[in-house]
């Protein structure tokens, strides 16, 4: 069958340069990101091109949703054979993915039941509605009365429910009325933690690491004493490990690294190996055994596409090398970021940092606008910081090229 471009359109393979493809984006795209000015169009390991030919270094990977860089061969072989077989099906029948993928799931994580669904965002919030449910079925709390505590500077996703609890005004100001049930405490505060536990508390949401804050890590013994507490307690913990899972932290969850086992975990980005979306809540078959058919779901959550490279992933994962790169690059990115003249601050955990930018020399923005010019993509976030989380496959040499670019980017804006 021959395709037919729709009227107007200038076809797949046609390539148009950067100021167009930005002018279109502006035309016609909700303004709700602000994107650097690059356009990009193909990519490979760490590295990506742009429409007008130029080539950078992937410093971002997606937020950890690359972290087997871009078109990783053995993810995209499995991509395009599921293709040609069965791509989706409703959950109203089985498909013949889904079963291996909640197996391979499990036995990464070492947890006993999996709950497959699409966007990490999602994956947070059917934590929710499982804990709540815990909580009343289980644990009987009265019903209405559940509640959750959160930390401050938290980053679970955007929809309503998730910025109720949120202290981001970008994300929170003039989305409200919010969802009631969530008490916010200090993150790294363990007291105060405690303190905010009442009789219908049934869940702690807390991120092992905070990414979107400025990749925050918590005092050592932190997760340790949230454990202690909430099954001291009889309350779940549930660890957001979307960005922090998978690989970037140095393990394949990040809380393992502490020696502490949660009752959930939320998993996304990496799970979709950069090529589509998929999250899941793995844990407890008890916990997330409370839920009933037809209580919830998602018509593309555990399609059969998703499900083949989720495999493929934690195939992947199972051998321990992408753990280990993150830990051994890791240790050598933090040691020559923080030699680095004009940073205030750099905090990391395996191969992800937040860079602290002394003011006195611009904005993160600023940074990340000449880093692009120069060839490596990285973001900003919260006005001060440099995220940096590149793939998992990026070479130490690579790392030398991220770092002396950065550096040099640093020393300019220095001399005015």
């Amino acid at each position: 069958m021959t395709a037919v471009v729709p009227a107007g359109s200038t076809g797949p393979t046609a390539r148009t340069g950067t100021g167009e493809q930005i002018a279109l984006a502006e035309r016609y795209g909700a303004a709700n990101y602000a994107p650097l000015p690059v356009v990009l169009s193909s990519g490979e390991g760490a590295r990506v091109t742009d429409v007008d030919g130029n080539h950078y270094l992937d410093a971002l990977a997606g937020y950890s949703a690359l972290n087997f860089g871009h078109r990783h061969p053995v993810l995209t072989e499995v991509a395009h054979r599921q293709l040609d077989a069965l791509t989706l099906t409703a959950r109203a029948f089985h498909n013949d993915r889904l079963p291996a993928f909640q197996r391979d799931l499990a036995a990464l994580t070492g947890t006993e039941a999996v709950l497959p669904m699409n966007t990490g965002a999602e994956a947070v919030e059917s934590a929710i509605k499982v804990a709540r449910a815990w909580g009343y079925r289980v644990r009987g709390v009265p019903d209405g009365r559940a509640r959750v505590v959160v930390a401050g500077g938290n980053f679970h996703g955007r929809t309503t429910t998730v910025v109720s609890f949120s202290d981001d005004p970008s994300a929170r100001d003039g989305f409200g009325p919010f969802t009631p049930g969530f008490d916010r405490v200090p993150y790294g505060d363990a007291a105060a933690l405690a303190a905010a536990l009442t009789a219908d508390t049934v869940a702690v949401l807390i991120e092992p690491v905070q990414g979107e804050a400025g990749v925050v890590v918590p005092p050592a013994g932190y997760l340790a004493e949230v454990r202690r507490i909430t099954a001291e307690r009889g309350v779940l913990l549930v660890c957001d490990e979307i960005q922090s899972g998978l690989g970037r932290t140095g393990a394949t969850l990040r809380s393992d690294t502490e020696g502490v086992r949660a009752d959930l975990y939320t998993l996304g980005k990496a799970l979709g190996g950069g090529i589509l979306p998929l999250s899941a809540v793995v844990g407890r078959a008890d916990v997330l055994g409370v839920l009933r058919p037809g209580e919830h779901g998602s018509a593309f959550g555990g399609n059969p596409l998703a499900a083949a490279v989720g495999s493929a992933v934690c195939g992947l994962l199972a051998t321990g090398e992408y753990q280990a790169a993150a830990r051994q690059l890791g240790e050598h990115l933090g040691e020559r970021l923080r030699a680095l003249p004009g940073l205030t601050a750099v905090r990391g955990a395996g191969l992800w940092f937040g860079c602290d930018v002394d003011p006195a020399l611009g904005t993160g923005r600023d940074v990340c606008v000449e880093l692009a010019r120069r060839g490596v993509l990285a973001k900003e976030t919260h006005g001060a910081t440099v995220r940096l989380s590149p793939p998992l496959v990026i070479t130490r040499d690579e790392l030398d090229v991220l770092v002396d670019t950065f550096a040099g980017v640093l020393a300019d804006l220095a001399r005015g």
